[in-house]
């Protein structure tokens, strides 16, 4: 049995290094993968990327199923070209990845669908975005439209910050088109005080089986400081998503998010990630969709995971969700991200890594940027280069073990937080 998993991030390496130990699997290829899965056993990297040249890949190997780590793909229509095909894949179709790939369409389907969220507007013309943020004030968020890697979300604090926000993300009114002919746009919503949590589910297009939760950390800096990033440290659980909090995360938002998909003619099946804004009456917002795992959420998510994975993507792409539960270590799973010199503007790559430490049953480095070079050195390659990911009974441990595992490991321009999970270790 081969399985295929599409991506080269630190995500990518969790899911694939998870499915490898799948009873009576015989390989996990991983397209194109990092230098920490061409290392991993029972993975094999494949130099692939194109989605006809991975479908084809998937037929001539006789794959049973594919699973799409990052959002690209999907918003290109990977699982449309695939299904067409007659091949196996788990995620959702162009269509329906429009909840992530464009803000303003995620923005309107929860307004349509009664789903709590941010007071929004979209705008295409600077002069009128600007003239917006005048009349709202600040603090207020500005969002570019389009897919960002987890970067076009400026949470501005001032007026000048949000018009600054503004005039990055939108052209002037002369050049109002962006390269594909598309006209570039921005949400502005309403600023939202509280706590943030990331909540995932898997979803069948009826059904729907909940991950463990887990909260990530998006600001480069200690204390939640400095540009936002596609996520610096994560761990599993997230105390602030209570029994109560994830029954109205379910009620008020999943739910409606699913029903109402299938209502607009757009069946939703895949990953679907809600980062939610936890007030402090217990009340949740939707701040944003995501149309697969988190990075880095996946790699503590997938450390916890006890259940079969294969199992569960088996009754999803089944539309049996509804039959099969996932089971979960009670300990505390904890990542934190080591990125490369000047990540997030324009990370140095070409570095080499040492000290790298051996994996064992409650700690696991993940790659991301990575390559090896043919005399077997690992390279950075990438703006997050790895992710160093321990499993113990509360977070304080789990952080002491990630941080001294990663006093071993060095490369030039090396940076990381120093306070993963101090919103947990504070409660």
């Amino acid at each position: 049995m081969k399985l295929l998993v599409i991506g080269s991030g630190g995500r990518e390496h969790a899911l694939a290094w998870r499915l490898a130990k799948t009873p009576g699997l015989v390989k996990v290829f991983v397209a194109p993968g990092n230098a920490g899965t061409a290392r991993e056993n029972g993975l094999q990297n494949v130099p692939l990327s194109s989605p006809q040249e991975l479908a084809d890949f998937a037929q001539r190997e006789n794959v049973r199923l594919t699973v799409v780590g990052p959002e690209a793909p999907l918003a290109a229509g990977i699982v449309n070209l695939f299904r067409a095909r007659g091949l196996t894949i788990f995620g959702p179709t162009r269509e329906a990845a429009q909840l992530e790939s464009s803000k303003d369409f995620a923005k309107r389907f929860m307004l349509r669908h009664n789903i709590p969220t941010a007071r929004f507007a979209s705008f295409s013309e600077r002069a009128a975005a600007h003239a917006y943020v005048d009349e709202q004030g600040a603090p207020i968020v500005v969002k570019a439209d389009g897919l960002a890697a987890g970067k076009g979300v400026v949470v501005a604090s001032n007026l000048a910050e949000a018009h600054a926000a503004i005039d990055q993300m939108l052209p002037p009114a002369e050049r109002e088109a962006t390269r594909d002919g598309s006209v570039a746009r921005v949400v502005i919503e309403e600023f939202l005080d509280g706590e943030e949590a990331s909540f995932i589910v898997m979803v069948d297009g009826r059904n729907v089986l909940p991950l463990a939760s887990s909260q990530d950390h998006k600001r480069i800096g200690d204390g939640d400081t400095g540009p936002n990033t596609g996520g610096m440290g994560a761990y599993s659980p997230a105390p602030v998503v209570t029994p109560e909090v994830h029954a109205r995360a379910m009620r008020e938002i999943i739910l409606p998010t699913v029903r109402g998909m299938a209502a607009d003619g757009i069946p939703y099946t895949g990953f679907l990630y809600a980062g939610l804004m936890v007030g402090r009456d217990g009340s949740v917002k939707t701040v944003e969709f995501n149309c697969r795992l988190g990075d880095p959420e996946t790699q503590p998510i997938m450390m916890r995971l006890q259940s079969d994975l294969l199992n569960l993507l088996e009754h999803a792409v089944a539309g049996r969700l509804n039959l099969v539960e996932a089971s979960w270590d009670r300990r505390v799973a904890l990542g934190v991200v080591l990125a490369a010199a000047n990540y997030p503007a324009a990370p140095r790559t070409g570095d080499p890594i040492s000290g790298l430490p051996g994996n064992s049953n409650d700690s696991h480095v993940f790659h991301a940027g990575t390559s090896e070079k043919t005399d077997g050195r690992i390279m950075t390659a990438g703006g997050r280069v790895l992710c160093v990911t321990t499993l113990a009974e509360n977070v304080r441990q789990a952080q002491k073990r990630a941080y001294d595992l990663i006093t071993r490991i060095h490369f030039d321009g090396m940076q990381y937080r120093r306070d993963i999970g101090h919103r947990a270790a504070s409660r």
